[in-house]
Protein backbone atom coordinates (compact mmCIF):
# COMPACT_ATOMS: atom_id res chain seq x y z
CA UNK A 1 0.00 0.00 0.00
CA UNK A 2 3.00 2.32 0.37
CA UNK A 3 3.10 3.39 -3.26
CA UNK A 4 3.03 6.49 -5.36
CA UNK A 5 0.00 5.53 -7.47
CA UNK A 6 -3.42 6.69 -6.32
CA UNK A 7 -5.79 4.22 -4.70
CA UNK A 8 -8.74 5.80 -6.53
CA UNK A 9 -9.27 8.59 -9.09
CA UNK A 10 -12.47 10.55 -9.75
CA UNK A 11 -12.68 12.62 -12.95
CA UNK A 12 -15.23 15.06 -14.30
CA UNK A 13 -14.12 16.81 -17.45
CA UNK A 14 -10.58 18.03 -16.92
CA UNK A 15 -10.87 18.11 -13.11
CA UNK A 16 -9.76 15.10 -11.07
CA UNK A 17 -9.30 14.09 -7.47
CA UNK A 18 -6.77 11.38 -6.67
CA UNK A 19 -7.05 9.50 -3.39
CA UNK A 20 -3.76 8.28 -1.98
CA UNK A 21 -3.52 5.70 0.79
CA UNK A 22 -0.53 5.38 3.08
CA UNK A 23 -0.10 2.62 5.63
CA UNK A 24 1.17 3.79 9.01
CA UNK A 25 2.78 1.25 11.32
CA UNK A 26 3.94 2.16 14.82
CA UNK A 27 5.38 -0.29 17.28
CA UNK A 28 2.79 -1.46 19.78
CA UNK A 29 -0.15 -0.08 17.77
CA UNK A 30 -2.30 -1.66 15.07
CA UNK A 31 -1.45 -0.61 11.51
CA UNK A 32 -3.75 2.02 10.04
CA UNK A 33 -4.32 3.62 6.67
CA UNK A 34 -4.23 7.37 6.17
CA UNK A 35 -5.90 8.73 3.04
CA UNK A 36 -5.32 12.09 1.39
CA UNK A 37 -6.90 13.74 -1.65
CA UNK A 38 -5.11 15.68 -4.38
CA UNK A 39 -7.34 17.97 -6.51
CA UNK A 40 -6.09 19.13 -9.91
CA UNK A 41 -7.12 20.08 -13.41
CA UNK A 42 -5.50 19.00 -16.65
CA UNK A 43 -4.92 21.43 -19.48
CA UNK A 44 -2.98 21.46 -22.71
CA UNK A 45 -0.01 23.75 -23.30
CA UNK A 46 0.53 23.26 -26.99
CA UNK A 47 1.04 19.51 -27.42
CA UNK A 48 1.96 18.97 -23.74
CA UNK A 49 -0.49 18.04 -21.01
CA UNK A 50 0.02 20.00 -17.81
CA UNK A 51 -1.66 20.09 -14.41
CA UNK A 52 -2.72 22.94 -12.15
CA UNK A 53 -4.40 23.39 -8.79
CA UNK A 54 -5.97 26.68 -9.86
CA UNK A 55 -9.62 26.66 -10.97
CA UNK A 56 -11.66 29.17 -12.98
CA UNK A 57 -15.37 29.90 -12.69
CA UNK A 58 -16.36 27.22 -15.21
CA UNK A 59 -14.26 24.55 -13.46
CA UNK A 60 -15.45 25.21 -9.90
CA UNK A 61 -18.69 23.17 -10.19
CA UNK A 62 -16.66 20.21 -11.45
CA UNK A 63 -14.14 20.64 -8.62
CA UNK A 64 -16.93 20.74 -6.03
CA UNK A 65 -18.56 17.58 -7.40
CA UNK A 66 -15.24 15.74 -7.62
CA UNK A 67 -14.45 16.66 -4.00
CA UNK A 68 -17.91 15.50 -2.86
CA UNK A 69 -17.31 12.14 -4.51
CA UNK A 70 -13.80 11.90 -3.04
CA UNK A 71 -15.22 12.66 0.41
CA UNK A 72 -17.78 9.88 0.00
CA UNK A 73 -15.12 7.42 -1.19
CA UNK A 74 -12.80 8.17 1.74
CA UNK A 75 -15.67 8.08 4.25
CA UNK A 76 -16.85 4.71 2.88
CA UNK A 77 -13.32 3.25 2.86
CA UNK A 78 -12.64 4.36 6.42
CA UNK A 79 -16.02 3.18 7.72
CA UNK A 80 -15.30 -0.30 6.34
CA UNK A 81 -11.96 -0.30 8.17
CA UNK A 82 -13.66 0.86 11.38
CA UNK A 83 -16.35 -1.84 11.09
CA UNK A 84 -13.84 -4.59 10.41
CA UNK A 85 -11.56 -3.55 13.27
CA UNK A 86 -14.42 -3.24 15.77
CA UNK A 87 -16.02 -6.63 15.07
CA UNK A 88 -15.45 -9.25 17.79
CA UNK A 89 -13.44 -12.33 16.92
CA UNK A 90 -15.48 -15.54 16.59
CA UNK A 91 -13.03 -17.99 18.15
Amino acid sequence: MNRKNPEHVIRIGNVSASVFARKIEKEGEPARVIRSVNLQKRYMDGASAKFSSSFGLTELPQAIEVLKRALQYVADAESVVAQVSSEPDDF
